[in-house]
């Protein structure tokens, strides 16, 4: 419990408020024998009666369970001692890993969600985290909130969490008089770990407990001149003749829709000659075609030949995604848009294709027919394969100012990829990918890079790339434009051309002072056609750096001045820009809240065009004052290039947030975001874009859910406004103009794999918004009603 003592009497009623903001963290209980304990170990032995997972900690197995208490504050307080007390427990039988937490605290306090797996967000929580190797390269993270829910995470040394990992567990968790308590079972079936008589794992567990501070709390102390997370983790001792993943699984999945699309549509002049879409009275002239009803089928099986080694396979595979992509502002951007992976079959060994550059972006395997799929880890050595037959074949074109698309057709695509750790925690390893598209054409590459641990507080991260293209023929792209002096066009002719990429970065992290240096470069015909590079042609040199002031009692916890600055030259060495960037960041003792503000200025080079003396100036505030109200809100203003136009703007980004939550089980989550630039001289706009966006979330119970997406995109682009209004229609509504997307969805989930999905999704756009005399067309452009039903099957 927090108290809150005013520490100066107030001289006015604004001097108040913020005195009552001041904290003075005292524990609610005191245990006059606490002492910090860096890396604890904890002996656990096996289970002979049965445990219930029900979230009661009354069942006889739990008494012979290993204990862990004394937990420490790890943030923001620095291994001091905790206001609440915290216990967990473990203890295993021949096909399960079991662990309960109990969380005393006030139960009128506790903050929790009833919501789907993965989807709470400030709540209280509990973690599990687990590194089964001792490798600290990558690990299992489970959480779960004083309901039940859970939330799973795989981390990685390279890239931190991936939050699109899901494994098959078991929790319970019940709110009681005197707090919550909460029981786990891991089968280890779904776990990797190595194949030895007696197992010794790194664990920590984990207590959230979010009030005015996000408090984190650990049983393993925690060195924050540290920079390996798992290596100061505690560890777990006696787990004895249990066998990791083995058997088969089958995932079934049948899926029936029925899709409408606006494939074309007539124009005529109004009374004012500007052109309309015609309002199609007239059912035989309706431009909007309904697609039959379509079902299919899509079956794939996993299954661990031993201990160490995984084979997955799918035929027809579903790779939709029932959760759409929310809008990204795209107005003002020349490269294809980046979006998270969600789909189910590349969670196995998702932790092993990552790398600095994105070599192997698994979005790239667009609509596959077939895929295959094999992971192995021994003793310090991970491999990982995949194959996969694309229907449908994404092509990204880079150069130097931007990248352009294509879609040549059907290819086959295969990934390999080897981690061999070194040392004291670093690792080494390669990759290889290549792309074959039917007809003709190819994309190569392979790749060497490393993780190099230093010390306790410096490391070196590295990796090498060498590519090779064979352009498909007879698609044209943009006639006219080259690269690499003028000896290759971005069309696709049967081109072929080889290229590199190259990044090093030190990294230094400790308590409080942290920076990177970071030198990458990508010559001009570098290419890859399973990754996501859409630049080129460019040198990069960049610095980071921010250092912790820290506070005990106060405002503030934390205050963190901090600065970036990065360069970039073209491979013929003309600068493209420069930016030096500083800026102050806080965390407060109210209301979980973070206020972040900094000023950028630089100067950019676009198409020839140089633009100097660019800024702006940005201010982030993100809070979370109670359980159902959270906020967040940005704003920026400066001056910078309008790409399209190569005009320099004035330019306005604003976006605000809110997450309310009026009932335990009722979320809505309302969102806009704004930006605009008008030219610096003439005060004409150069751009627009707004898209609002609200999310209703309603879980009726844990396996049952609805959701409504209603999202509103709005653009204006002077450039393409001018097509529209001489009449070029065919790609003018991708780019100008107002659409709506509304998209309802239930849900009903058995766990992680096992689910039945009914919904549509709706999309609107009204074609005459380029024309302010002309009334609204608000047009069904697309529709989609679609269901879905999808099984895991264990044996």
């Amino acid at each position: 419990m927090s108290e809150r003592t005013c520490t100066c009497q107030p001289i006015c009623a604004m001097i108040w408020l913020l005195m009552m903001a001041l904290v003075i963290h005292t524990p609610a209980y005191a245990n006059p024998n606490f002492e910090p304990v860096f890396n604890p170990v904890l002996e656990t032995i096996k289970v002979t009666e049965v445990i219930k997972i029900d979230g009661r900690i009354d069942d006889i197995g739990w008494r012979s369970a290993g204990r862990a208490d004394n937990f420490v504050e790890r943030s923001p307080g620095e291994n001091t001692q905790p206001s609440v007390k915290t216990e967990a427990f473990i203890t295993y039988d021949k096909d399960n890993l079991y662990v309960a937490f109990v969380c005393n605290d006030d139960p009128t306090n506790i903050r929790a969600t009833m919501c789907q797996r993965d989807q709470f967000h400030g709540d209280d929580a509990v973690g599990l985290m687990i590194d089964t190797y001792g490798e600290a390269t990558w690990a299992y993270e489970f959480f779960v909130n004083p309901y039940g829910i859970q939330k799973d995470r795989m981390w990685t040394n390279v890239h931190g969490e991936d939050a699109g990992f899901d494994l098959i567990w078991h929790s319970a968790a019940r709110i009681t008089e005197t707090g919550y308590t909460v029981e786990i079972a891991i089968p280890f079936a779904s776990m990797r770990f190595p194949n030895k008589d007696v197992q010794s794992w790194k664990v920590d567990f984990w207590r959230i407990h979010p009030r005015d501070s996000y408090y984190q709390y650990s049983w393993s102390a925690n060195d924050r001149n540290e920079q390996c997370w798992p290596c100061q983790w505690g560890t777990v001792d006696g787990i004895a003749g249990v066998q990791p993943g083995k058997g088969l699984e089958i995932l079934g999945s049948f899926i029936s829709n029925q899709t409408g699309t606006m494939s074309s549509f007539e124009v005529e002049p109004d009374i004012d000659g500007n052109p309309v879409v015609l309002a199609d009275s007239d059912p035989a002239r309706s431009p909007f075609d309904n697609g039959g009803i379509l079902g299919d089928v899509s079956m794939g099986a996993k299954y661990s030949v031993s201990s160490d080694v995984t084979l997955e396979a799918t035929v027809n595979p579903d790779f939709s995604q029932i959760e759409a992509d929310a809008a990204q502002i795209d107005v003002n951007t020349t490269i294809a848009l980046f979006y998270p992976e969600r789909r189910p079959f590349f969670q196995e060994g998702s932790d092993l294709f990552r790398t600095m550059f994105n070599s192997f972006y698994t979005r790239m395997v667009n609509d596959p027919q077939l895929a295959a799929k094999g992971t192995a880890r021994w003793d310090k050595t991970s491999l990982a394969y995949m194959m996969a037959r694309d229907e449908n074949s994404p092509y990204i074109i880079p150069t130097e100012g931007g990248s352009y698309d294509a879609t040549p057709g059907k290819s086959t695509v295969n990934a390999i990829r080897g981690l061999r750790s070194i040392g004291n925690n670093s690792q080494v390893g390669f990759m290889a990918t290549d792309r074959r598209y039917d007809g003709g054409g190819s994309g190569t590459i392979l790749s060497g890079d490393a993780n190099i641990r230093l010390s306790r507080k410096f490391s070196w991260v590295g990796q090498f790339v060498y590519s090779h293209s064979e352009e498909p023929n007879g698609i044209e792209i943009d006639s006219g434009v080259t690269f690499d002096h003028g000896k290759y066009t971005v069309d696709l002719d049967s081109e072929s051309y080889s290229g590199t990429a190259l990044v090093t970065e030190l990294r230094m992290r400790s308590r409080d002072l942290m920076f990177t240096i970071d030198y990458n470069q990508l010559t001009p015909t570098y290419r890859t056609q399973t990754g996501y590079d859409p630049w080129n042609d460019q040198r990069n040199l960049f610095s980071w750096g921010r250092y912790n002031f820290r506070f005990d009692n106060g405002l503030f916890e934390m205050i963190t001045p901090n600065f970036f600055a990065d360069r970039r030259w073209s491979w013929d060495n003309r600068r493209k820009w420069a930016h030096f960037n500083v800026g102050l960041d806080s965390q407060l003792r109210w209301a979980q809240t973070y206020l972040g503000l900094n000023y950028q200025t630089g100067s950019e080079l676009w198409r020839d065009v140089e633009f100097q003396d660019l800024w702006t100036f940005n201010a982030n505030l993100i809070s979370r004052p109670t359980d159902w109200l959270g906020y967040n809100a940005s704003f920026s203003v400066g001056q910078g290039p309008a790409l399209r136009t190569l005009d320099k703007g004035d330019e306005l980004s604003v976006s605000a947030g809110l997450n309310l939550k009026p009932i335990d089980r009722l979320i809505i989550e309302p969102s806009v975001r704004y930006a605009r630039s008008k030219d610096a001289n003439t005060g004409d706009l150069l751009f627009k874009q707004t898209i609002a966006r609200a999310r209703f979330r309603f879980q009726v119970d844990p396996r049952l859910s609805i959701r409504l997406v209603v999202q509103r995109n709005s653009s204006e682009d002077p450039l393409y406004k001018d097509f529209a209004q001489m009449g070029y229609f065919s790609d003018y509504h991708m780019y100008f103009g107002e659409g709506w997307d509304i998209d309802p969805l239930i849900t009903y989930r058995l766990n992680s794999f096992s689910v039945f999905y009914l919904g549509s999704s709706h999309d609107y756009h009204d074609f005459n918004a380029a024309f302010p005399s002309s009334p609204s067309s608000n047009r069904l452009t697309g529709r989609q009603f679609f269901m879905k039903i999808q099984y895991l099957f264990q044996t």
